[in-house]
Parts: structure tokens; sequence; C-alpha cells
């Protein structure tokens, strides 16, 4: 899921052949709102969604598509207007120095285009081609607002709506990767960051294992385990977790007016905050489509999970001068890769002999389409491997598939389990001859049919 809206119709223009809409256009929107209000709740709140991001945008675009259709219906609290979620009860409110806005998304190379022409068509071909593409990846992980005064971190807060965030400032400063203290003479004063918290996949995996060992729920991703291990009562949960952060933004200010975001990033580097290594600043169009291509064939080459790329006008006076809606900047848009995750039923576990006697569980689904295609099993490996994942079988699962690679069940999704779920036991006779199965050598894996 992401906090961002399909780039529509601009905020405040009036869409071609407006009218009233009909009962059916009302219903439906209505029914949208109410679903999608509840997801950015699960999401936001609980860090424990119940659909996959791809699923949630898809449902997003036709929320925008009905909108765009009946202008009428896009009123202020319409989730296409709305950033993040109300905060949840289990933190103090703080309200951040400058609002965290989210950001507008496009799916295509023609809605990227259409998106930099609105700028050059209001700023000049000229004046955008001098400012540059700042292009960075889209970390998936959860949003958060760092406030350092004279250097000192005093401050962290989740995105909460935009204005008013959750106070996570004691778990925070147990994260490693974030400073307490910025080095450096020039540090400013009041100096208010936006940026990612995450899991690198690997740290995730391990957690995930240990997770299961210890007889709890796996998380269904990285994203949910970076929030989840945010949001702790205990700080000593999260400093037990290997969290991540990028530095991507900028907020509130003094004494510090760098004319670009590319020189900000810079100054942060030299201070001690973490900032993205993949970064790069285009001077053309192309070039920005080389660079989210690159990304999108090697997604997998970096150390966290990405979902697209963000792409922003770097100068600084081009950004004041194109403003923002009332929930996104005009100067900045995100790229949004094609889902790689979606969800579905595990209906059942069963076995596979294979040519060498290994014995093999494998994912009954129900079929759901990923990565461009249709997909209704995949291999578990063996009995091992499910207990790590945690599934059981009538969980609603996570299933990933990256490319052309084989599908993978990622993990359940716990907040859906209705009791009715049951354990997977592995068999001790082979299926197709009836012979006492065993591993081929003592702490094997895998089990076989001698």
């Amino acid at each position: 899921m992401s906090n961002e809206a399909p780039l529509t119709t601009r905020e405040g223009e009036a869409s071609s052949g407006a009218r009233e809409p009909d009962p059916a256009a009302r219903e439906r929107h209505a029914s949208l709102s109410q679903e999608l209000n509840d997801h950015r709740w699960r999401y936001h709140v609980l860090d424990a969604p119940t659909i996959s991001d791809g699923e949630y945008d898809a449902k997003m675009g036709e929320l925008n598509v009905l909108e765009d259709r009946f202008p009428s219906l896009r009123t202020p609290d319409s989730p296409t207007q709305q950033v993040g979620a109300v905060i949840s009860t289990t933190f103090s409110p703080v309200e951040h120095l400058q609002r965290l806005m989210s950001l507008d998304n496009v799916f295509s190379p023609e809605d990227l285009e259409r998106w930099a022409t609105r700028a050059i068509r209001e700023l000049g071909e000229k004046r955008i081609t001098e400012s540059g593409y700042l292009c960075e990846l889209k970390v998936d992980g959860l949003a958060l607002d760092l406030v350092y005064e004279r250097g000192r971190l005093t401050r962290a807060a989740t995105r909460g709506d935009g204005r008013v965030g959750e106070d996570v400032s004691a778990n925070v400063k147990t994260i490693n990767v974030i400073p307490q203290q910025l080095t450096s003479d020039d540090v400013p004063p009041l100096l208010e960051v936006r940026g990612e918290v995450f899991f690198a996949v690997k740290d995730f995996t391990a957690l995930n294992e240990a997770l299961v060992l210890d007889g709890k729920a796996p998380f269904a991703n990285p994203r949910n385990a970076a929030a989840g291990s945010l949001r702790q009562k205990d700080p000593r949960v999260t400093a037990s977790r290997n969290l991540g952060f990028v530095v991507h933004g900028v907020g509130a200010v003094e004494d510090f007016t760098p004319l670009r975001l590319s020189e900000a990033y810079r100054d942060f580097a030299r201070w001690g905050l973490p900032v993205s290594s993949h970064v790069k600043l285009c001077h053309s169009l192309a070039e920005v489509w080389s660079f989210i291509e690159y990304f999108g064939e090697h997604r997998h080459s970096v150390a966290h999970e990405i979902d697209g790329v963000v792409v922003k006008l770097d100068e600084r006076a081009v950004q004041d001068q194109l403003g923002s809606t009332s929930r996104a900047p005009r100067w900045a848009i995100a790229f949004k890769y094609p889902p790689e995750e979606v969800t579905t039923k595990l209906l059942d576990i069963r076995v596979n002999v294979g040519r060498t006697g290994r014995v093999t569980p494998f994912a009954v689904m129900e079929p759901v389409v990923v990565a461009g295609s249709t997909v209704s099993m995949a291999t578990l490996h063996n009995a091992s491997e499910v207990v790590r994942k945690g599934v059981l079988i009538g969980d609603t699962v996570v299933l990933r598939k990256a490319g052309d690679v084989i599908p993978e069940v990622v993990g359940p999704v716990v907040g859906l389990r209705t009791g009715v779920e049951r354990h997977f036991d592995m068999p001790t006779v082979c299926p197709a001859c009836g012979t006492e199965l065993r591993p081929e050598k003592e702490g094997d894996a895998d089990i076989r049919c001698p």
C-alpha cells in the first residue's frame, strides 16, 4: 500500500464534461471510500494491512476515475485528498513543524511525461531543464520526521495525518543509524528532516525466523516489520531490531538555504545523516526513464525493498514556484513499479515426490495474477520452511513473484485469521508407494523416499 493517489485532474482544475453523479456512481464512491479508509487505518495505524499495495492502488485508481467523471464527489474528506491516517492512541500526538505531505503517483511513461509537461507549461522548458530531475529510489518503509535543534535530536514522529504524528522519540533514539548529535560546525540551529525507516531484506528474514522459533506470528513483509518494530511500547524491543533509515526530504529549517535539494543531501551526509547512494540528477525525461528502467530490472540488487522511483525537480526556487495541492507537491512524483506481491487464499498444502525421491510440500492457492501471470501453486521447499514462514492451511497469504523468478509464499496475513486455520503435518510415509520417509542424512531438512 502507499500514501499516494494516482495523478489525475489537478486540484482546482475543472474536468471536461463535468456532470452530476447518478445514484449508482454515488453508491460506488461511498463504498470505495469506506473500504479505502478502513485499509488506510489498517496500514498506517495497525501496521496490519489485509490487501496488497497493488490492490490498494487499483481501488484508489477507480475512486480517482469516478471523481474525475463527477468532480462534485471529490470532497476534502475523500481518501484521494488525505495524507496517511489519524494517529493511534498508543503514543502521544505531536504536531510537525512543517506539514509532511504525500506524493501523487504515476504508473506509465506517458503519465510521467504528462506530469513533466504541466511543470514545463507553467515555468517553461528552459527553467525545468536547468533545474533538473532528482531521481531516488522509493523505499518501502515507514515515514519518519526528525527534528534537530543545534545539532541534537530532540524529537521523532511518524507521519500520522501529515500534520500530527505519533511521538516515537524514545524508540528512535535506540536506532543505531540515526545520529543523536549531528557533526560539523555549520549545522543549522533548527533542522527538520523526513525519511524512511526500513528493514533490509536479510534482516527481515532473520527477524521472522526468530519470531517463528519463539512461537510468535511472523510479519507479512519488511514494511510491516519496520512499522511494528518502531511502534513498540518498550524501546528495548526497537533497539533489538536492526532497523535502517534514509533521509529523503527537508521540512522546517533556520539558517539553511541550499539552492538545490541535491545540495541539501550532500550537507546531510556531511553532518552524519544517512542518505541514499542511489540518487541521480537527470537533465531530461529520457535520462529519468533510463534510471527508472534500470532499477525496475535490478530492484532486487538493492539491500532493501523498493516499490518505485521518486522524481523531484531539484531547484528549490522551482519547487516554491510550483507549490503543492492540498496533499502533495506539484514538483515531485512517484513512479510506481508493477506490484510483485498480492494476497490470496492458501487452500491446501500438498506434497510432491520428485524423481530423486525428495518429498517437497507445495502450496495450493486460489488463482491470482501477480507480475503478469496467473499463479495457483508455489513450492514450500520442506517442512522446516513451512514452520519458518508460519503459514497455516486456510490462511490469507502474501504471494510474491519477482519477474521471471518462481512464485514464493512470503508469509501469512495474521490479522485475517478466523480460527479455522490448521497446521500442516508432513507425511511420514511416501504418498506414492507407502514407504517410510526419512532424511538422507542426519540434520537434513529434506526428507526422501529411499
